[in-house]
């Protein structure tokens, strides 16, 4: 399994790739800071109206990976555990349940990334950024590998805003980089 490394910047002056991918896993990065070190309470917080938790982010973005690189990029069905999930329940992937620990929430996280990362390595293998998915619009055109990856930069900056909101309320955990990362 690749480690995600917190607060990893991409490279200054790397090739596209590089840089995609590198602001990918700082987002990644980002949410796993932010969802980390919390007691049972900690994932379950919501703030204000919203049903959102810290918990349930990182169990949406598992799910997430496993819906773009494995479905959407190559036409696969999810990778597991989501193959045999009840996509009938649209809320599923959102809710901490209560056998769900921040441990065994983490780990579902790390393991859809390190799977999303290498079904993205092989897509980019195969025909790099500009090569075709699976996913296509009702024209029949199909999105390429560069629009997948910046998909989910974008999914990623939409929740790690909503992960910030949370982990302030809950411990008044602030910043954008963790402590000593950056100069």
């Amino acid at each position: 399994m690749t480690e995600i490394n917190i607060g990893q910047e991409p490279p200054l002056a790397g090739t596209e790739v590089e840089a995609l991918i590198g602001s990918l896993d700082r987002m990644r990065g980002y949410l796993l800071w932010k969802c980390g070190g919390l007691d049972a309470a900690g994932i379950r917080a919501t703030l204000g109206p919203s049903t959102i938790t810290l918990g349930g982010l990182l169990k949406h973005l598992a799910v997430v990976e496993a819906i773009t690189f494995s479905f959407k990029m190559h036409g696969r069905a999810p990778f597991a555990p989501f193959d045999t999930a009840d996509w009938d329940d649209e809320g599923w992937h959102w809710r901490v349940e209560d056998d769900d620990t921040p441990e065994s929430l983490e780990a579902l996280f790390q393991e859809s990334v390190a799977k999303g990362q290498a079904l993205v390595a092989e897509a980019i293998a195969d025909g790099g950024l500009g090569g075709l998915t699976e996913a296509a619009n009702d024209e029949g055109e199909h999105a390429n590998v560069r629009r997948m990856v910046l998909d989910m930069i974008e999914e990623y900056g939409r929740h790690v805003g909503h992960a910030d909101l949370i982990r302030e309320s809950v411990d008044g955990l602030v910043g954008e980089d963790p402590p000593g990362e950056r100069p």
